[in-house]
């Protein structure tokens, strides 16, 4: 709540400023992500939007053709293109701007932490081909940060570029995105654009809109109560008030100079203050001073409807100008907003509170009008349903994923976990929340979503034991299995044990791209390792079964499988022998006669493990058992 009302000292000095806020251009004013070098989605109907005056006309011209929108009484417009052919570069022309070297091909969505936005630079001594890179086919876009807990934006922050991927301007790309875009460019020879929206340290819930954080009520923003803070804390008088012509009958009377608390103003917030007073003749039309003494905290002042002057903070003497022409023949007016969000608002005695001309001054102290802008302590009941603002879900979805709603894109690579793995009891029900609520988002029910599976960090255990990675690598792993349109690039032997980050994101890349050929562009292959199905106990032993075999169950190295843990109803895990026969495998260990259970590659880094299909491509760990 803190931070909440700490932006609001500054904004209050400036509500109500004529001009200072909303101006508009008549320009037509486009989203962040049209410009130069962007990629379009090839093959779909695409969105072109942007803002201008209301009733404004749109041309948009692209590739031979012309489509028109025009501003709606927001002055919002959009124009739609059809399908695309793959190609490029070409020119966009929105009235009177101009996108220059715009590509049509394939978009991918990236989202999630640290890892999805390694520079990088980092692995240019790994992968010395990344300095010398020439490819301008594949573009990259990286969203800069923004999060919001109360509401969406409707346009990205900052002032981020395309990037293409040639030598000049690679090392302003992000690792795994790089590499995918080379892998989908050389198999397909279409452009490639990477969309990275991702914020490292940050958990799945700052991704998921509110609508889909439904089960997790600790989560969700009170929307109801948020709604009736902002309007408690409305200054009504914000474009009004400072009007010559208002009619202030209504508003009390107070002594100027004085304190809130002197006056009986029990108010943490701001007070409108409003004075009309005769003007000498001599001072008609003339440029004068005003002395406005000092004030706590925070003044904005007015005369007859026009603002000449603020003060942000205590210390400072108010003194401004008030320029020629503005002083009028007989009764003028002077309005001051006196904004104090501790309650101690005050006008300061034994200063100078006069309008002075060349000739003569007029006193400004004495009787003036005030009613309250706003009152925080009425925002303040609602603080007990708010008090999980800084908590809830949501915040970077608003910010860095909603914005990007009308870009069509061709599939979703999510790589994030890291800072749930503490709770990943509940990742798996966030994940699917995640992937329902960007499919509703993009109108894209079958949004296809590549998943990125932890990789191995942290030393290995000499015994097994449990793991919150592990269980983590669980969730996403049935989070694959079970969620159409999805599919997981098992990575537990690329990680590093002792760097969260680790640097091969190419293999990563490689693994994703096969889920992206059979998932996304329907080639019939090979995509995944061995997955779990089920188990049955023969004596001492466990028979394990699986999909995803392939052309056969193999070990990675060609030597004895490693990684199989086996326990009996004791619940107490211990190192197994484990056997391939056929396309099973066969789980024992002579320290357990009645085994009951089995894991498999159940450590924070399992990276020795070696179960794989004869594709090459590793089992996804699993456990047989659900034992918290």
């Amino acid at each position: 709540m803190k931070r909440f009302y700490s932006k609001l000292i500054f904004l209050m000095c400036l509500c109500g400023m004529p001009g200072v806020a909303g101006r508009l251009s008549a320009a037509v004013r486009l989203p962040k992500l049209v410009g130069d070098r962007m990629v379009l989605q090839r093959d779909t109907e695409l969105k072109i939007w942007g803002w201008a005056e209301p009733g404004e006309k749109v041309t948009v011209r692209f590739r031979g053709a012309h489509y028109y929108a025009e501003a709606d009484s927001l002055g919002r417009w959009h124009a739609m293109l059809p399908p695309q052919e793959p190609g490029g570069p070409f020119l966009m022309e929105i009235n009177e701007k101009v996108i220059r070297d715009v590509l049509v091909g394939d978009v991918y969505l990236c989202g999630g932490q640290s890892n999805q936005e390694t520079p990088i630079e980092r692995l240019v001594e790994k992968f010395p081909e990344i300095p010398v890179s020439n490819n301008h086919m594949i573009r990259h876009y990286k969203v800069p940060y923004q999060e919001d807990v109360e509401g969406v934006k409707d346009d990205l922050a900052g002032d981020a570029v395309w990037h293409s991927a040639t030598a000049s301007e690679v090392m302003n790309w992000t690792s795994l995105a790089y590499f995918f875009a080379v892998e989908v460019y050389e198999r397909y020879k279409v452009p490639v654009g990477m969309l990275v929206s991702s914020k490292g340290g940050t958990d799945i819930e700052a991704w998921i809109d509110q609508d889909h954080l439904t089960d997790f009520p600790r989560l969700r923003v009170d929307r109801e109560a948020l709604a009736a803070q902002k309007e408690a804390l409305r200054d009504k008088g914000a474009g009004l008030w400072y009007r010559p012509d208002f009619d202030d009958s209504g508003w009390d009377e107070v002594e100027v100079p004085g304190t809130w608390d002197e006056t009986g103003i029990r108010t943490r917030g701001c007070v409108w203050y409003r004075k009309n007073f005769e003007l000498p003749s001599s001072m008609v039309g003339r440029h004068a001073k005003l002395y406005m003494g000092r004030m706590s905290d925070c003044d904005s002042v007015f005369v007859n409807g026009t603002f000449v002057g603020t003060t942000a903070y205590f210390g400072p003497p108010r003194k401004y100008d008030v320029p020629a022409g503005v002083l009028v023949e007989g009764v003028n007016n002077v309005t001051l907003k006196l904004t104090a969000l501790n309650g101690h608002g005050e006008i300061v005695r034994d200063k100078p509170y006069r309008l002075q001309g060349d000739d003569a001054a007029v006193d400004l102290s004495g009787t003036w009008k005030y009613k309250v802008g706003f009152d925080r302590k009425e925002a303040e009941q609602y603080a007990g349903r708010l008090s999980n603002l800084r908590r809830a879900g949501s915040a970077l979805y608003n910010g860095m994923i909603y914005p990007l709603r009308d870009w069509k894109v061709k599939g979703v690579i999510w790589y994030q976990g890291e800072n749930n793995a503490g709770r990943a009891g509940e990742y798996a029900p966030l994940l699917k929340s995640l992937i329902a609520g960007w499919r509703a988002t993009f109108g894209m029910p079958d949004l296809p979503f590549l998943l990125v599976q932890l990789p191995n960090y942290m030393a290995r255990r000499e015994r097994p034991g449990d793991s919150g990675w592990a269980r983590l690598r669980e969730a996403q792993f049935n989070v694959a299995r079970s969620v159409p349109g999805t599919a997981l690039a098992v990575t537990y032997d690329v990680g590093e044990w002792n760097d969260i980050h680790p640097l091969d994101k190419k293999t990563m890349a490689r693994r994703l791209f096969l889920g992206a050929r059979k998932l996304v562009y329907g080639e019939k292959l090979v995509a995944s390792g061995p997955m779990y199905e089920g188990m049955e106990v023969n004596g001492n032993r466990v028979i394990l079964s699986f999909t995803d075999v392939g052309r056969g169950l193999a070990s990675r190295d060609g030597k004895e499988l490693k990684h199989f843990a086996i326990a009996g109803a004791d619940r107490n895990f211990v190192w197994a022998e484990a056997e391939i026969k056929g396309n099973k495998v066969v789980v024992h260990s002579p320290e357990v006669e009645h085994p009951v259970a089995v894991r498999y590659a159940w450590s924070d880094n399992p990276e020795e493990a070696n179960l794989c299909n004869k594709d090459g491509l590793l089992a996804s760990p699993f456990r047989t058992d659900n034992w918290n």
